[in-house]
């Protein structure tokens, strides 16, 4: 079997970090972790120390420089060991069959784009104090969160099998983000992985995408299979995200 490695990026969030190295440490498989710290303080690395006991981590961390993902994946990736790469944020939750099914659907010459249940502010600092636990929820729970708009939709819970619906929109780079993607290690060295020149928050994921599709790398839809739980949080600074955007929509990335 292949070697999967999980990129868990992060900044100074160590109690939503916690919550998901706890999900990870509930997966059926588990992966070999890296975490892409952009620059986080003491209390970051004490969280990651303290799981390194029981997973099998590596901590890729550069200086603080102001907002650099693209620079603290590339980092992790280069530090990683595995064939395969799978990207998540350091506020989301992965369920049980996460890996599996990324697994599952991975094929040669695609990059699977999953994504995300958005928790509620209310609902994400419920989690963090240990009140809640959503991946022991069941369908009652759900709804219940739901209807009370604790969270943004159910849908993406839905577990479904391969299939060619997941190849519907292939060339279609919107909407791939790294909070929830996996790829072969090849195919991310392919295109010299993320633009180092992008600062600032905003789109370099998409950047990344397009120059991916551009090297015949296609899009395969993880939805219903490989869902996220996206925890709440402040909206980033978006000062650069106009010039951002622009240099990923022309797909100008390196």
């Amino acid at each position: 079997m292949m070697k999967i490695s999980l990129i868990v990026t992060t900044y100074n969030r160590p109690d939503a970090l916690d919550k998901v190295l706890d999900s990870v440490s509930k997966l059926r498989f588990i992966p070999e972790v890296v975490i892409a710290d952009d620059g986080s303080g003491h209390e970051t690395k004490n969280i990651v120390d303290k799981w390194k006991k029981t997973l099998p981590i590596i901590h890729a961390w550069q200086e603080d420089r102001g907002f650099r993902a693209a620079s603290a994946r590339n980092l992790a990736v280069a530090k990683s060991t595995g064939d395969y790469l799978i990207f998540i944020d350091g506020d989301c939750l992965v369920l049980p069959n996460f890996i599996g099914k990324h697994v599952e659907l991975s094929e040669n010459g695609f990059m699977v784009a999953g994504n995300r249940i958005l928790f509620s502010k209310q609902l994400t600092e419920k989690t963090l104090i240990d009140k809640l636990r959503p991946l022991e929820w069941g369908i009652r729970e759900w709804l219940f969160a739901r209807l009370t708009n604790k969270v943004n939709r159910l849908l993406p819970l839905i577990n479904l099998p391969n299939g060619m619906f997941r190849k519907i929109r292939k060339t279609k780079w919107q909407g791939v983000r790294t909070c929830n993607l996996g790829m072969f290690k090849n195919d991310f060295l392919s295109v010299n992985g993320f633009d180092e020149s992008f600062q600032g928050w905003g789109h370099e994921d998409a950047d990344l995408a397009i120059r991916l599709i551009k090297n015949g790398i296609q899009r395969k839809d993880g939805q219903f299979g490989t869902a996220v739980l996206h925890l709440w949080h402040r909206e980033n600074d978006r000062t650069f995200e106009s010039a951002n955007k622009k240099k990923a929509s022309l797909g100008i990335g390196k």
